[in-house]
Protein backbone atom coordinates (compact mmCIF):
# COMPACT_ATOMS: atom_id res chain seq x y z
CA UNK A 1 0.00 0.00 0.00
CA UNK A 2 2.77 2.56 0.63
CA UNK A 3 3.82 2.24 -3.02
CA UNK A 4 0.43 3.55 -4.19
CA UNK A 5 0.97 6.95 -5.77
CA UNK A 6 -2.00 9.30 -5.90
CA UNK A 7 -1.52 12.38 -8.07
CA UNK A 8 -1.60 15.58 -6.08
CA UNK A 9 -3.70 18.11 -7.93
CA UNK A 10 -2.86 20.95 -5.61
CA UNK A 11 0.74 21.06 -6.85
CA UNK A 12 -0.41 22.19 -10.28
CA UNK A 13 0.11 25.85 -10.87
CA UNK A 14 -2.98 27.97 -11.49
CA UNK A 15 -1.81 29.28 -14.84
CA UNK A 16 -2.09 25.83 -16.42
CA UNK A 17 -5.34 24.86 -14.73
CA UNK A 18 -7.62 25.88 -17.62
CA UNK A 19 -5.15 25.46 -20.43
CA UNK A 20 -6.63 24.04 -23.65
CA UNK A 21 -10.14 24.10 -22.22
CA UNK A 22 -11.55 26.89 -24.37
CA UNK A 23 -11.58 26.84 -28.11
CA UNK A 24 -11.04 30.36 -29.39
CA UNK A 25 -12.20 30.59 -32.98
CA UNK A 26 -12.75 33.72 -34.98
CA UNK A 27 -16.00 34.07 -36.86
CA UNK A 28 -15.85 34.44 -40.59
CA UNK A 29 -16.82 37.71 -42.23
CA UNK A 30 -19.83 36.08 -43.89
CA UNK A 31 -21.13 34.85 -40.55
CA UNK A 32 -20.59 38.27 -38.96
CA UNK A 33 -22.40 39.91 -41.90
CA UNK A 34 -25.35 37.50 -41.67
CA UNK A 35 -25.63 38.08 -37.89
CA UNK A 36 -25.57 41.86 -38.36
CA UNK A 37 -28.27 41.66 -41.06
CA UNK A 38 -30.40 39.51 -38.75
CA UNK A 39 -29.95 42.11 -36.00
CA UNK A 40 -31.01 44.91 -38.39
CA UNK A 41 -34.09 43.02 -39.53
CA UNK A 42 -35.17 42.19 -35.98
CA UNK A 43 -34.67 45.80 -34.85
CA UNK A 44 -36.79 47.10 -37.76
CA UNK A 45 -39.53 44.58 -36.95
CA UNK A 46 -39.55 45.75 -33.34
CA UNK A 47 -39.70 49.41 -34.40
CA UNK A 48 -42.56 48.64 -36.78
CA UNK A 49 -44.47 46.79 -34.05
CA UNK A 50 -43.90 49.75 -31.74
CA UNK A 51 -45.25 52.07 -34.44
CA UNK A 52 -48.44 50.00 -34.76
CA UNK A 53 -49.39 50.50 -31.09
CA UNK A 54 -52.13 53.15 -30.93
CA UNK A 55 -52.29 56.01 -28.40
CA UNK A 56 -48.78 55.69 -27.01
CA UNK A 57 -48.92 59.09 -25.29
CA UNK A 58 -51.99 58.18 -23.29
CA UNK A 59 -50.33 54.94 -22.22
CA UNK A 60 -47.26 56.82 -21.03
CA UNK A 61 -49.33 59.40 -19.15
CA UNK A 62 -51.44 56.77 -17.41
CA UNK A 63 -48.43 54.63 -16.49
CA UNK A 64 -47.92 56.05 -12.98
CA UNK A 65 -51.65 55.91 -12.28
CA UNK A 66 -51.67 52.24 -13.30
CA UNK A 67 -48.71 51.48 -11.04
CA UNK A 68 -50.50 53.19 -8.15
CA UNK A 69 -53.69 51.18 -8.78
CA UNK A 70 -51.70 47.94 -8.89
CA UNK A 71 -50.12 48.80 -5.54
CA UNK A 72 -53.55 49.55 -4.01
CA UNK A 73 -54.93 46.27 -5.37
CA UNK A 74 -51.91 44.46 -3.99
CA UNK A 75 -52.57 45.90 -0.53
CA UNK A 76 -56.26 44.98 -0.80
CA UNK A 77 -55.24 41.44 -1.72
CA UNK A 78 -53.20 41.14 1.45
CA UNK A 79 -56.03 42.61 3.51
CA UNK A 80 -58.49 40.04 2.17
CA UNK A 81 -55.92 37.26 2.45
CA UNK A 82 -55.41 38.18 6.11
CA UNK A 83 -59.16 37.98 6.70
CA UNK A 84 -59.35 34.59 5.00
CA UNK A 85 -56.50 33.30 7.14
CA UNK A 86 -58.26 34.59 10.27
CA UNK A 87 -61.45 32.72 9.31
CA UNK A 88 -59.46 29.52 8.73
CA UNK A 89 -57.73 29.99 12.09
CA UNK A 90 -61.08 30.50 13.84
CA UNK A 91 -62.55 27.36 12.23
CA UNK A 92 -59.44 25.31 13.05
CA UNK A 93 -59.37 26.46 16.68
CA UNK A 94 -63.12 25.77 17.08
CA UNK A 95 -62.70 22.23 15.76
CA UNK A 96 -59.63 21.66 17.95
CA UNK A 97 -61.28 23.04 21.09
CA UNK A 98 -64.42 20.94 20.42
CA UNK A 99 -62.32 17.79 20.10
CA UNK A 100 -60.40 18.62 23.27
CA UNK A 101 -63.64 19.30 25.16
CA UNK A 102 -65.20 16.02 24.01
CA UNK A 103 -62.01 14.17 24.96
CA UNK A 104 -61.96 15.73 28.42
CA UNK A 105 -65.64 14.89 29.06
CA UNK A 106 -65.12 11.33 27.83
CA UNK A 107 -62.14 10.86 30.18
CA UNK A 108 -64.10 12.18 33.13
CA UNK A 109 -66.96 9.83 32.21
CA UNK A 110 -64.56 6.85 32.07
CA UNK A 111 -63.04 7.76 35.45
CA UNK A 112 -66.47 8.03 37.10
CA UNK A 113 -67.74 4.86 35.44
CA UNK A 114 -64.69 2.87 36.53
CA UNK A 115 -65.19 3.71 40.23
CA UNK A 116 -68.87 2.84 40.23
CA UNK A 117 -68.35 -0.67 38.76
CA UNK A 118 -65.78 -1.87 41.28
CA UNK A 119 -67.77 -3.76 43.90
CA UNK A 120 -65.96 -5.42 46.77
CA UNK A 121 -67.59 -8.52 48.25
Amino acid sequence: MPELKIPNLSNRSRQYLFKNKLTIKRKSKAKLLSESLLMFISSFILIFLNYLIPQKKILFYSFMNNINQIFINFLNFFKYFYQILLVFFIILTLITSTLLLIGAVYRIYRILRRKSRNFKF
